[in-house]
């Protein structure tokens, strides 16, 4: 039996949730939230862009096929409907991951200045704001 972390707890786990979650309370994102996070929400979103999955039902049916494994990938939530992640992607403001995505674009600007990409993390983190994304 396999004993150590998932893959993707494991790229979870190098992600600043300090900042994280300054971004959260800036923005007020867990205002009237029971049991679907904002953490929840980019784990799931994560998750979704590292497995190719091109819908909320598929999103939904993949974290849904082995339901105690959640806990395992970090998510806090029992269970991940698609209307709760509907919900979740409509109403929450998509500030807070903007605001995250910048810190996480100007922490690998430094380790990236050498190479022929790294000019275009702005241009590419305008496009994405600009798109509400």
């Amino acid at each position: 039996m396999h004993q150590g972390k998932l893959v993707f707890s494991q790229l979870m786990a190098h992600l600043p949730l300090s900042t994280f979650r300054r971004c959260v309370a800036t923005h007020r994102g867990e205002h009237k939230v029971k049991d679907f996070s904002c953490l929840d929400q980019l784990f799931a979103m994560a998750f979704a862009q590292l497995t190719y999955r091109e819908s909320l039902r598929d999103i939904e049916a993949n974290l849904r096929a082995r339901p105690e494994r959640l806990y395992h990938m970090g998510f806090r939530c029992q269970t991940i409907s698609r209307n709760t992640l509907a919900n979740a992607n409509a109403t929450r403001t998509c500030q807070i991951y903007a605001n995250f995505a910048k810190h996480l674009i100007g922490m690998a600007r430094p380790l990236y200045a050498q190479e022929s990409f790294g000019v275009d993390l702005d241009t590419k983190r305008e496009a994405l704001i600009g798109k509400g994304l």
